[in-house]
């Protein structure tokens, strides 16, 4: 058995999760864009939003059903008039 594996594992620093400035001026029914990755993007409308606006609820364009985003999800959701 590997006992000594990763005994320091649990003394790794968290890095505390914060959403950009703009995901804390985000509303329920506001048009977004989702950045994805570079090329890749997609909308649709906030439906809802945690009350530390760490994870936002989005309904996808075209029927692609709901999504929630994290802030570390490495995503970026961008009001559709910015």
């Amino acid at each position: 058995m590997a006992r000594n594996g990763n005994q320091r594992r649990h003394e790794a620093a968290i890095r505390p999760a914060e959403p950009a400035a703009h995901w804390k001026a985000l509303k329920e029914g506001d048009r977004v864009r989702i950045l994805i990755t570079p090329g890749y993007e997609t909308g649709g409308f906030v439906d809802a939003i945690t009350s530390d606006c760490t994870s936002v609820w989005v309904n996808l364009d075209g029927g692609l059903g709901r999504t929630m985003l994290h802030c570390s999800d490495d995503v970026e959701i961008v009001p559709q008039g910015a």
